[in-house]
């Protein structure tokens, strides 16, 4: 996924041709209950349906196609795959990436606050980012949960190395930030494993208490801006907050559906034309709001970022009721922080609503994954009588 805008549709006829065949199969694996992914198909219809608000109809019809495929794929993963073998790829994936993109190098200048960062083939030091904070989640979601041998610690090592190395030279604020919370919740997790069911309930009680009381005595007591001067952030975000309140403006303007999915940054509009020359995006593509929940306002309005939020919500918090609430379950600890880790970033990047993102393709199978996995069996041949006799007209006794 994250180098098919350099290397065109190579890759993504790839994607499509590693998952779409699987349908073909064993349909029935992929039509059992299929009523339960009724959320994730409903956003696909609506995002379908917004061509006919749509302000570039061209567009969103293209777009909406690529994004119901991608959701598409990310089913037929879910019923096909395990937590395991898409952790392993997803490493093996991560570590190409980034030595491309080590290889291919490239320093910019972030223009909002005077920095010089690596973005690498990405042109984003938040891409390049959310690759190493996500290689490093992989590599200890691996060693604690699914490592068998020695050799994991092997393997392991190197992408473990790079990813630690990108993300320090990368100096994005939000995958570094975004990385102690994930492991934190998923150590909470892992240790309720030693607890009963009774005891997990008030452990989740308790953190979601003290969690909400940190928020709010963090935007009370001037602890946010400490928390951001870290990171060498201000209080706007380097510019972030400005751009909420250009899209909270424009998504007035429509506010139920909205101006068409991925209708809105279209080369020719009086308003994205303005935001592209006050941040000097030259090449007047790859820009938006840097809220999900924002883009998500703004393109298929209020009916469409309520079922995006229902969607990542529902993924992250199945997996911690899983874990809380039911049979504990490696799995679902590890698809929650890596579901949380998109829950994160989505209130600063906007890596959910477009297609062929890894972000998306992760939440997406997570939701899947939470109807279990139909236990089908091989059709046995009943073999007829007479070939079960023996020549001489006697029955063998049974063993």
């Amino acid at each position: 996924f994250a180098y098919s805008p350099n290397f065109g549709q190579i890759l993504i006829l790839a994607y499509y041709a590693v998952w779409l065949p699987l349908l073909f199969v064993d349909y029935r694996r992929f039509t059992w209950r299929l009523s339960t992914a009724w959320l994730p198909i409903t956003l696909a219809l609506y995002v379908c349906l917004s061509v006919f608000w749509s302000q570039a109809a061209g567009v969103s019809a293209r777009a909406a196609v690529q994004y119901t495929s991608h959701i598409v794929c990310a089913y037929v993963a879910a019923r096909t795959i395990s937590v395991r073998t898409l952790l392993v790829g997803s490493l093996i994936g991560i570590f190409v990436v980034l030595l491309y993109s080590l290889k291919v190098g490239g320093y910019a200048l972030d223009i909002m606050d005077g920095t010089v960062n690596f973005v690498g083939a990405f042109g984003s030091k938040n891409q390049v980012g959310f690759f190493a904070s996500l290689g490093i989640f992989s590599c200890l979601a691996f060693l604690v949960f699914y490592r068998r041998n020695w050799l994991g610690f092997a393997w392991t090592a190197p992408i473990m190395l790079l990813s630690v190395y990108m993300l320090a030279i990368a100096h994005s604020a939000t995958s570094v930030a975004s990385l102690p919370a994930v492991i934190g919740v998923v150590s909470l997790l892992t240790m309720s494993k030693v607890l009963s069911q009774r005891y997990r309930r008030v452990l989740f009680v308790v953190g979601a208490g003290a969690l909400v009381m940190a928020v709010v005595a963090a935007l009370n007591l001037g602890l946010l801006d400490v928390v951001l001067g870290i990171f060498g952030k201000d209080s706007t975000l380097t510019g972030r907050t400005y751009l909420w309140e250009q899209g909270w403006e424009a998504a007035q303007q429509r506010p139920l559906l909205g101006y068409g999915y991925a209708a809105y940054w279209v080369q020719g509009f009086a308003d994205p034309e303005r935001l592209w020359a006050e941040f000097y995006i030259s090449t007047r593509t790859g820009f938006h709001f840097h809220n999900t929940y924002v883009e998500t306002l703004v393109e298929i309005g209020f009916i469409g970022a309520t079922l995006l939020a229902l969607v990542i919500l529902r993924a992250f918090y199945g997996h911690v009721s899983k874990v809380v609430f039911g049979d504990w379950s490696a799995d679902s600890v590890v698809l929650a922080g890596a579901i949380g880790l998109m829950l994160i970033r989505s209130f600063f990047e906007v890596e959910m609503l477009g297609p062929y993102f890894l972000a998306s393709f992760i939440v997406y199978y997570g939701l899947f994954r939470l109807t279990p996995l139909p236990a089908f069996r091989r059709r046995r041949a009943a073999i007829p009588a007479d070939d079960e006799r023996p020549a001489n007209g006697r029955i063998p006794a049974p063993v």
